[in-house]
């Protein structure tokens, strides 16, 4: 019997230097040194990382991740379409996160693992939402891993925003409202009111929102340019990235008011520490009950946590009865949503 124990099969997925292995097929899940062989969630930069020899991803992602890190090896896939590595089966299910963001469903020897990357409960209309994958073992993410991040309905955020927009436009000041180039911009414009004004953008958001359109219905946007008058921008919309706040290139909106959409907005020192003048919350992650609804969704005994607030996330599902644990990673929830350096370079091109 002590010969038998000693031989335990070690897990499918683990967590080592360079990211989630799986040994049997010699591949990594979102790893953030470079391998050999990757699959790919999504496209925000702690997750889709330069330097990898071949890169699987959903289809919708390759573009994205091409426009990111350039002349890379990369194959699509379609959701639920299985594909074998090692006798290991991987499949890629909406993650409802951003477009193209996957949830990556590992099966071998009647076991059964997902790994979320990064995800949301609401349809968003950008991308493909979310569905529950039955599992064994289920790794999440907790970035808003707290019972006081609760969503509203998007509805309300964006009749919030596009009421924000209005009444900016009769004080005679332009709009300037933050949100990452990747996924939170291009789910803004998709709920913006065009018939209020025109819609400006960052050259980062820009060049982003041409990659993604093909794949969604987007409002048409002017990008802003050193040629860009003032006298054009007044009153009207610009959607950019945080780091384009306190840069020169926000002068051009004088007079302006800025906003930011984001889950963080939940607390008020949040938007004093970025000297926002109004937050908008608004999340491209689950809030706690999404969290928790997902999770139980999937059937799984085993959870393992590894970005947000996984200590506390974790300990509140052992006292639900999971067997939960948490792994360090080097995925950082909505600050890894940053745009890149190459990106950030873009400001007035």
């Amino acid at each position: 019997m002590e010969l038998m124990s000693q031989h335990k099969t070690p897990p499918l997925l683990v967590f080592n230097e360079k990211g989630i292995y799986c040994a049997e097929a010699d591949v990594y899940l979102d790893p953030w040194k470079p391998v050999n062989k990757a699959i790919i969630s999504h496209g925000h930069a702690d997750h889709s990382r330069w330097g990898h020899k071949k890169y699987i991803t959903h289809h919708k992602n390759v573009p994205i991740i091409r426009h990111r890190l350039g002349d890379i090896e990369v194959s699509g896939k379609d959701w639920n379409e299985t594909f074998t590595i090692n006798n290991v089966k991987f499949s890629l299910h909406p993650a409802g996160h951003i477009i193209g963001s996957s949830q990556i469903r590992v099966e071998h020897k009647g076991e059964v693992w997902v790994f979320t990357g990064d995800y949301k409960v609401e349809d968003d209309g950008v991308a493909t939402p979310y569905e529950p994958v039955k599992c064994d073992t289920f790794i999440t993410e907790c970035t808003f891993g707290l019972p006081a991040f609760k969503w509203m309905p998007q509805e309300e955020v964006f009749a919030e925003i596009n009421n924000w927009w209005k009444q900016n436009q009769r004080d005679g000041r332009t709009s300037v409202l933050f949100g990452y180039s990747l996924g939170k911009a291009q789910r803004l414009l998709k709920h913006l009111n065009p018939e209020i004004g025109k819609i400006f953008t960052h050259g980062a958001v820009e060049n982003m929102t041409e990659v993604i359109r093909p794949y969604c219905d987007l409002p048409e946007t002017t990008k802003i340019t050193r040629e860009t008058k003032k006298e054009e921008i007044k009153g009207n919309m610009v959607i950019a990235p945080p780091s384009a706040h306190g840069s020169p290139w926000i002068k051009k909106m004088v007079p302006y008011v800025t906003a930011s959409a984001s889950g963080w907005m939940t607390f008020r020192g949040a938007r004093r520490r970025r000297a926002i003048d109004k937050g908008f919350v608004l999340s491209d992650h689950c809030d706690w009950q999404g969290l928790l609804a997902s999770i139980e969704a999937t059937g799984c005994e085993k959870v393992i946590c590894t970005h947000g607030y996984t200590d506390i996330f974790s300990r509140y599902l052992i006292e639900k009865g999971y067997d939960a644990r948490t792994e360090e990673t080097q995925y950082e929830g909505e600050t890894g949503e940053q745009e890149t350096k190459s990106e950030q370079e873009e400001k007035e091109n």
